[in-house]
């Protein structure tokens, strides 16, 4: 992509992920994302109706009226990207591929991450790490994941989630906010491959958020007769006969029976997570994702 291209499509991400940012997800996204705890920020003077509890005994003593401690909520968190670009992403057959809304996630969620003064960094990953931005703060910073974004391009083709979060385990050693970016489809998936294991313990050691996207084609199949079909990761062709209603049946029951498999390992290693399609707007999703982590 040539320079002036690649700024013009960053330009555009950026406009439209930072303002929904400001405008919806900031207010949602604190709520949803805690600090660590409380610290303190200064005294005043007690007014009926504070706790006793509170009283600053000694400032209380040295001006003979008594004063309260002030608490503020220790905001600064960190938040770690895990951006999948596998092969399957560059996919799509509605409005845009999924790499392009992974991108936009990814935005979005770093404008409203420093909003609040929160550090953001990236891991990129396939079957294999392909690349780290470590966790910083700044609008130049988020830019840079944008752009690399954009223009990444991986090594390998396949998909290996347990070995990124294993990955983020080891390497990430501050308690972070963890937003897994993938569509979830990897062959081994399951509970020998050691993801259930993976994302147990990336879970207790972080805050694992998973974000699935995913395309109409991949939930049904259109009747339009008979269809070559290649998998994009492992390069296998087969032709398929649409226009049977058995292959289309099997097609969503397999898809189905995928998604109930992923919505069981969430809920083992209590993992808050939102499905969004990739030709439909993703605010309503993370609005309803924020809202829920803001009620617990």
């Amino acid at each position: 992509m040539e320079t002036t291209d690649l700024l013009k499509k960053v330009r555009k991400i950026e406009i439209k992920t930072r303002g929904l940012s400001s405008h919806i997800f900031s207010g949602e996204y604190h709520s949803a994302f805690k600090g660590r705890g409380m610290a303190f920020s200064e005294v005043r003077e007690y007014v009926p109706g504070d706790a006793i509890r509170s009283i600053d005994w000694n400032v209380t003593a040295r001006f003979n009226h008594p004063y309260v401690k002030i608490y503020e909520e220790e905001r600064e968190l960190t938040v770690i990207l895990l951006a999948d670009v596998s092969v399957s992403e560059e996919f799509g057959t509605k409005v845009q591929f999924k790499k392009d809304l992974v991108t936009e996630l990814c935005a979005v969620l770093s404008f409203s991450a420093i909003q609040n003064n929160d550090k953001i960094g990236i891991i990129f990953f396939s079957d294999t790490i392909e690349k780290f931005i470590p966790p910083k703060k700044g609008k130049t910073h988020i830019l840079r994941i944008i752009r690399e974004l954009i223009e990444f391009k991986p090594k390998n083709t396949k998909t290996d989630i347990s070995s990124a979060l294993r990955y983020l385990t080891n390497v990430i050693k501050k308690r972070s906010i963890c937003f897994v970016i993938s569509d979830f489809i990897e062959n081994n998936m399951n509970q020998k491959s050691g993801f259930d294991d993976a994302l147990k313990l990336a879970n207790k050691k972080h805050d694992i958020v998973a974000l699935q996207i995913y395309d109409e084609r991949e939930k049904e199949l259109p009747d339009v007769g008979l269809v070559r079909l290649r998998h994009a990761e492992t390069g296998e062709v087969l032709t398929v006969d649409t226009s049977d209603q058995r292959v289309r049946l099997n097609y969503k029951k397999n898809w189905e029976l995928k998604q109930k498999q992923l919505a069981e390992s969430f809920a083992r290693s209590g993992v808050d997570n939102s499905i969004i399609r990739s030709d439909q707007s993703y605010v309503q999703p993370l609005m309803k994702l924020f809202k829920k982590r803001g009620r617990k």
